[in-house]
């Protein structure tokens, strides 16, 4: 898989994509990453990308012709079916099944937005898909473009040291994961439950499933169905 970013703030991705599991990933060629500079495809002096809004209001709106170019030179180097994705508080929420869904796929373009947005030809041209991380608004689209990519490279098979990892998570199943333990077995008064030491590996999965619900139930009620638990027990 081919992930391109496109940003005015190139060391900023770099940073992040040059740790962990990212790294990782792209050390064994399970993704490639190519971060684009907006800005290297202004013209003028001044290698200008924001102007003022037409009609008046605070801040600068990012340019057409930067934009379009980038993504159009992107575009040229990515398989056809790589969708194009504006990172804006505009778009669809993003979650763990267009994760799951893209991962599948041949790659993304991730378009960060700045300033005060995008201007409207952007969209028009373009015909991007577009995503949100949340109902809220940060500085600018890096932040979202790297949890979308995070999201979905940790998906991709041969990215994780566990293949039963991604598997596991929160969401994948549809539950919020249960709780986790590890060494030692006790703290400050608090033990381990015994069960996940008892070896016996069905009534684990029972205990962690019948936790995951709970925890789904009590935290996330709008993720939960009330479906009757698939658990089994020896």
């Amino acid at each position: 898989m081919k992930i391109s970013i496109l940003t005015l703030f190139p060391d900023v991705v770099r940073s992040y994509l040059g740790a962990s599991i990212l790294e990782l990933a792209a050390g064994k060629g399970v993704v490639a990453f190519d971060v684009v500079d907006i800005r290297d495809f202004a013209t003028g002096k001044h290698r200008q990308v924001d102007d003022r809004p037409f009609g008046g209001g605070p801040g600068m709106v990012l340019m057409p012709g930067p934009v379009v170019a980038a993504v159009e030179a992107a575009r040229a180097r990515h398989a056809a079916l790589a969708p194009t994705v504006l990172l804006t508080p505009q778009g669809r929420r993003f979650d763990q099944g267009l994760a799951e869904t893209w991962s599948r796929g041949p790659g993304l373009i991730l378009v960060c937005g700045r300033y005060e947005g995008f201007d409207e030809r952007i969209r028009d041209v373009l015909a991007p898909e577009e995503v949100s991380i949340g109902d809220y608004v940060l500085a600018g689209g890096e932040i979202p473009a790297l949890a979308v990519t995070e999201a979905v490279v940790r998906l991709l098979p041969g990215a994780l040291g566990h293949e039963d990892s991604a598997r596991d998570d929160s969401f994948s199943s549809g539950l919020l994961e249960g709780p986790q333990y590890t060494r030692p077995r006790e703290f400050r008064g608090l033990s381990v439950p015994d069960i996940l030491v008892s070896g016996h590996h069905r009534d684990i999965e029972a205990w962690r499933r019948q936790e995951a619900e709970r925890r789904t139930r009590e935290r996330r009620s709008d993720l939960w169905h009330g479906g009757e638990s698939e658990t089994t027990s020896d």
